[in-house]
């Protein structure tokens, strides 16, 4: 089985459990049925002579896996529309992708009134309405008579938006296909497993390390509205949950409910994820008695770099000889890290470099309608990923943040990850961003957001104290403002919103800057943004 479409067939006849959502649950059976009748809408309601492409702007509610399972089985598209957008960066999404239906619910249909989608008014369909409702009962629930091939168009997910408005990745039927086969193996799905995804549906996470792995093994996907932290460990009791998914700082939040001491006695074997903190993933696999995969991974796909039991502490794994670690103005393969006697790198202002393909064959098939954006990554027969990295004389690959987020202190670039690392280690230190902020006249002034632990308060001198006592802190990476936050804004992916930091600056508190070099931080007042503002857009 290569395609969505053939892994869903498959189980057309199928009575084991597909879906389980709150306290209701759908075998695959009833889950084909209701895909097919959505299918048979949408060809009735369909221009033929428009892309075939679905925008779904809904909660985790089963529907959303119901539209899935109707364009993997009729060859549509569907476009996971990020519910966090607001205004015309919403109506961006779904007029740059052709949608020409718009599937969403009465909670958040109000998010369109008064935005230019481009779908008529009479092709936006509100899932949750007795009309609509009883509209697709009356369907016929026969499979779609359609061969779908290897290559059809199956998904169009948008990229986290942490760099601007986000670039839609095209996934076909076959990749679908194979990413499912790919994490149910490493995740060794069985009879008996359920799979809980709770990050939304439009995010890869949930897509292809969730839906995509459990319909692949013929198990169940358990399920959400919206993420909860709290809600997390109940979930995977009360659905007998075996792996969940993750991305970005769930991990974290998870953690920062209150610890019980029954909190191991839990279904839960193994959480697959990415970009988890090696703090995170060592304390979640403590307290929760599981196994932690965590992995690089992007929507883009190309590049796997795996994990292994015998690496150094703090490292993401080991790729293919083919990945490099690249110079991107030079295109040199950059010098490994040279570590002093504590174990810090020394050189990350010449280790540090792009993660860089050199000899891509599969995975990433291109953004949609954006051969710019799509050239940008395939340059010169490579793939660059966009990511930083460096490594170790043994090979080893350690992140250092995105491209977007060097930052560049009197004429000396570098990038933000060593420093959030670092800053990480402060015990009153529950998550944190570093990110750049204008100097004047000219560069960059480092900034860090921190989310401090339950009950800690920030004291400006015990931080500064705390920073004297890092000997790996570059000259230049001492934090010139720090922003003190009960809890750091997030996009949908739960990964930390860093554009919005950056666009917020000093202007959103309480904020504690030094105002020039050797000092202390202070609090920073009203009359120092006043006088800062003028170096803002």
């Amino acid at each position: 089985m290569t395609t969505a479409a053939e892994v869903l067939r498959a189980r057309a006849g199928s009575d084991e459990p597909a879906l389980h959502f709150e306290d209701r649950s759908w075998s695959y059976r009833e889950l084909v049925e209701e895909a097919s009748r959505r299918s048979a809408l949408f060809a009735a309601l369909r221009d033929p002579d428009r892309p075939p492409h679905v925008g779904v702007l809904l909660d985790n509610v089963p529907d959303y896996l119901f539209w899935l399972g109707a364009a993997a089985l009729s060859g549509a598209v569907v476009v996971g529309i990020n519910s966090t957008y607001r205004g015309d960066q919403l109506g961006q999404l779904v007029r740059h992708t052709d949608c020409q239906l718009l599937v969403t619910s009465s909670g958040l249909a109000p998010l369109l009134h008064g935005v230019d989608t481009g779908v008529e008014p009479d092709r936006v369909l509100q899932v949750d309405t007795e009309a609509r409702l009883a509209e697709v009962a009356a369907q016929p629930q026969a499979l779609p008579d359609v061969a779908v091939a290897d290559d059809d168009l199956f998904l169009l997910i948008f990229t986290s938006g942490s760099t601007g408005l986000p670039k839609a990745v095209r996934c076909t039927q076959g990749r679908y296909g194979r990413t499912g086969a790919h994490v149910a193996s490493i995740a060794e799905l069985g009879p008996g497993d359920v799979v809980y995804a709770a990050l939304p549906l439009f995010h890869s996470s949930s897509l292809f390390t969730g839906w995509a792995s459990a319909i692949t093994a013929g198990v169940p996907l358990a399920t959400r509205a919206k993420f909860s932290a709290s809600g997390t460990l109940p979930d995977l009791r009360r659905f007998g949950a075996t792996m969940m998914t993750y991305t970005g700082k769930v991990l974290n939040y998870v953690l920062a409910t209150p610890e019980q001491p029954d909190d191991a006695d839990n279904p839960l074997r193994v959480a697959i994820g990415n970009e988890a903190s090696h703090r995170d993933i060592t304390e979640f696999a403590r307290r929760f008695g599981c196994t932690v995969r965590d992995s690089y991974g992007a929507t883009e796909g190309i590049i796997i770099i795996r994990r292994d039991p015998s690496m150094p502490e703090g490292a993401l794994g080991s790729a293919a000889p083919t990945v490099k670690v690249l110079d991107p103005e030079t295109g040199e393969e950059c010098p490994p890290a040279v570590f002093g006697p504590d174990g810090r790198p020394t050189n990350l202002d010449e280790a540090v470099g792009e993660i860089v393909e050199t000899a891509p064959t599969d995975g990433f098939e291109g953004y949609y309608r954006n051969e710019a954006a799509t050239r940008e990554r395939f340059r010169d027969g490579a793939y660059w990923s966009g990511d930083l990295a460096y490594r170790d004389a043994d090979g080893w690959l350690y992140f250092a943040g995105r491209s977007n987020e060097w930052l560049r202190v009197d004429s000396e670039n570098f990038a933000a990850a060593p420093v959030e690392a670092i800053l990480h280690r402060h015990p009153d230190v529950r998550s944190v961003a570093v990110y750049a902020v204008p100097d004047d006249p000219v560069g960059d002034r480092v900034m860090a957001a921190v989310e401090l632990v339950a009950g800690a308060s920030f004291d400006p001198a015990a931080f500064d104290a705390f920073l004297d006592d890092q000997p790996d802190l570059g000259t230049k990476w001492r934090p010139a403002f720090v922003r003190v936050s009960e809890e750091l804004p997030k996009l949908a992916s739960m990964k930390v919103d860093k554009q919005r930091l950056r666009r917020d600056a000093w202007r959103e508190g309480p904020v504690f800057w030094r105002p020039a070099k050797g000092e202390g931080l202070r609090p920073l007042t009203a009359d120092d943004r006043l006088a800062l503002d003028r170096l803002l857009p």
